[in-house]
């Protein structure tokens, strides 16, 4: 028997506002709206044509942020993103005037821990 060929379409964030969270990473990312519903919203690369991965965002009722880094009890991280960006400082500040924040604890001096405006952790890392 011959495996399935699979390929993967979207990572997907929970997330209590679509809409809200897609529009910051819009902007974050520079990616094209490609879905926007009230409960489902998707985001592709610039340019993108035909199957492409992407970014998508549902509607999570009663989303808990995860708690970075978790501790005993704490809601986990589940997965992030590692973002690439030219210039750090800049990357940073960037994200934080579309409404994120730097998490608390920071272990690295090379990459800035993010959380997004609905609590998912995010890395921002200098891309060469």
């Amino acid at each position: 028997m011959t495996a399935p060929t699979y390929r993967l379409s979207n990572t997907v964030l929970g997330a209590p506002d679509p809409r809200a969270l897609g529009r910051f990473y819009r902007a974050l990312l520079g990616w094209e709206l490609r879905e926007e519903e009230d409960e489902w919203v998707v985001l592709k690369p610039p340019g993108a044509t035909g199957p492409s991965i992407g970014l998508a965002f549902q509607l999570e009722d009663g989303h808990v942020p995860p708690t970075w880094p978790a501790g005993p009890g704490d809601q986990q991280m589940q997965a992030h993103l590692d973002i690439g960006v030219a210039d750090l400082e800049a990357g940073v500040a960037h994200a934080e005037s579309l409404g994120a924040t730097q998490a608390g604890h920071q272990p690295q001096d090379d990459v800035r821990v993010m959380l997004d405006p609905a609590g998912h952790p995010f890395c921002l890392f200098t891309d060469a």
